[in-house]
């Protein structure tokens, strides 16, 4: 059982919010076409498409810094920096998850996509498989996550679609997700600074310093404008714009609290689970504000 833990949590299974923040962008995506709602199969190809990248990216990610988390913190009890799972292990489950992923677009998704969905997965191997790394060499690794998380889009969009002819919709849905993944991992990477600091790797919250607030609430407003933007162009009933600004409203009060001084570390985490929430809130906003409009 100990051993079915340990891969469970290199997976980050353990941790739903982490895997649910990036299966959101692709709903919104998914609920965007010019098409209308998406067919419950290709939902369920998304997810299971979507979890098993998602494994892969924590996998990759505890393998770059299986000697740099045993000296943080938050990260020191992970399976592989405390030894519980070797590196030839997590070598083979990263294998497995992307086998996983690759069928799904293989197997999984409509015939119509399935090329274009291809070659964007193989582009998107790439900045998942080298973000970790980006700590060492990049003073805001945040934007390399940022267009892990826009391929999350994309995607889905070409899967149905089969192109990326989506105009301005497809474009602000894009931006938004790489504004709010840019965001939110700025403030995840707040409750590091010190350790980070002292390892001597980057974040966007070190670089940012004292602006770091500040620029995480303009990320926030400018994904919020542009996802209403593409939902006015796609056309949502009413009961849209009443949820989009409740999140306008959750938004605005996280970003204030983040100017606090002296948050406690746990205040970070709290905020990464808000924005699940309310990610999730614009992204129920979408499911009924699009199938409303579209019944007859």
């Amino acid at each position: 059982m100990a051993f079915l833990r340990a891969w469970v949590g290199l997976l980050r299974w353990d941790k739903p919010s982490g895997r649910l923040i990036l299966l959101i962008p692709a709903g919104w995506s998914l609920w965007l076409l010019p098409q209308g709602p998406p067919s419950a199969a290709l939902v369920g190809s998304i997810v299971l498409g979507g979890l098993s990248v998602s494994g892969a990216g924590c996998v990759a990610n505890d393998l770059w810094d299986r000697r740099i988390d045993p000296q943080v913190e938050r990260t020191r009890q992970r399976p592989l920096a405390s030894g519980q799972i070797g590196v030839m292990g997590a070598g083979v489950l990263l294998l497995l998850c992307l086998l996983l992923a690759l069928a799904v677009v293989i197997w999984g998704l409509p015939a119509a996509g399935r090329n274009l969905s291809l070659l964007l997965s193989i582009a998107a191997l790439p900045p998942v498989l080298l973000y970790p790394s980006a700590k060492r060499w990049f003073p805001y690794p945040q934007a390399v996550l940022a267009l892990c998380w826009g391929f999350a889009v994309l995607i889905p969009w070409a899967a149905a679609s089969g192109s990326l002819s989506g105009g301005w919709p497809l474009l602000c849905t894009w931006l938004a997700t790489l504004l709010w993944t840019f965001g939110f991992d700025t403030v995840y990477a707040m409750s590091d600074r010190d350790d980070d600091r002292r390892v001597g790797v980057n974040s966007s919250a070190l670089s940012l310093g004292a602006k770091a607030p500040l620029a995480v609430g303009l990320c926030y407003a400018g994904s919020l404008l542009l996802l209403g933007l593409s939902a006015a162009l796609q056309g949502v009933s009413p009961v849209f714009w009443v949820l989009w600004a409740l999140v306008v409203t959750g938004e605005i009060r996280e970003s204030l609290q983040l100017r606090c001084p002296d948050l406690p570390r746990s205040s970070y985490g709290l905020h990464f689970r808000h924005q699940v929430l309310l990610g999730s809130l614009l992204l129920l906003a979408l499911v009924i504000g699009r199938s409303w409009a579209v019944l007859p």
